[in-house]
């Protein structure tokens, strides 16, 4: 539904306003669909990551998580942020130059690849805290989860290409291949990842992931368009 309306919003602006203007309100909706706490999270966990270790890896990792706890957002974290939307931004308007099905299927996408990858981070992963919401899911999610969250993205293509497949590119399918293993290791590494430097997973930094997960699916759209033509 959320990339429903990314499409939707894209297309309707773009009868009015200017094609930088359409995507920076396609942006807006995006974030503003999510609640802004994907973006949160971001910042909150690069603040985090941010903390100068002091040679203790469980006081570091005290630190960290409390920095992540604080409600206030430090310098890393903004400028996290403002990278995050700048790529996002600039990557669609890449992405404008291509096939409109390439456009308009990573619009429909952009929001499905993240809850994919946080589902794939939330069966293998463990809170790292134990007060935190992320528990009543991280570590929980079995692997029925993670095949129906999967069975969810391929029907969704299924749907989208019944009617539009005959508008994609060569080789549009392997492109979806190789993005879910793209995706499998990049969850894979962000859990590891987080396990040194938190002791697990939270809420903050599956919003994390979530925003890196997007950056990182518009990245390979572009690369592999480029490739194909």
């Amino acid at each position: 539904m959320q990339g429903l309306l990314l499409m939707t919003v894209d297309f309707i602006a773009g009868m009015v306003f200017h094609s930088d203007l359409v995507m920076g309100l396609t942006l807006f909706v995006l974030v503003v669909s999510n609640g802004g706490f994907h973006l949160d999270g971001l910042a909150d966990t690069f603040d985090a990551i941010a903390v100068k270790s002091g040679g203790n890896p469980e006081i570091d990792r005290q630190k960290r998580l409390a920095v992540m706890k604080d409600g206030t957002i430090g310098p890393i974290g903004v400028i996290a942020i403002i990278f995050v939307l700048s790529l996002k931004y600039l990557s669609l308007k890449n992405l404008s130059n291509f096939l409109p099905f390439t456009y308009y299927s990573t619009l429909i996408l952009l929001p499905v690849m993240p809850k994919w990858t946080m589902t794939i981070a939330m069966f293998y992963g463990r809170p790292a805290r134990e007060d935190g919401l992320g528990r009543l899911f991280i570590g929980k999610i079995g692997f029925r989860a993670v095949a129906v969250s999967t069975l969810i993205f391929i029907s969704i293509l299924a749907v989208f290409h019944f009617f539009l497949g005959h508008y994609a590119p060569v080789n549009q399918y392997v492109f979806y291949a190789v993005s879910l293993i793209v995706l499998y290791v990049f969850s894979r590494a962000s859990v590891g990842f987080f396990n040194k430097k938190f002791g697990g997973l939270s809420g903050d930094t599956l919003g994390a992931m979530s925003e890196l997960t997007e950056i990182t699916f518009l990245l390979m759209v572009i690369v592999w368009s480029q490739l194909s033509t």
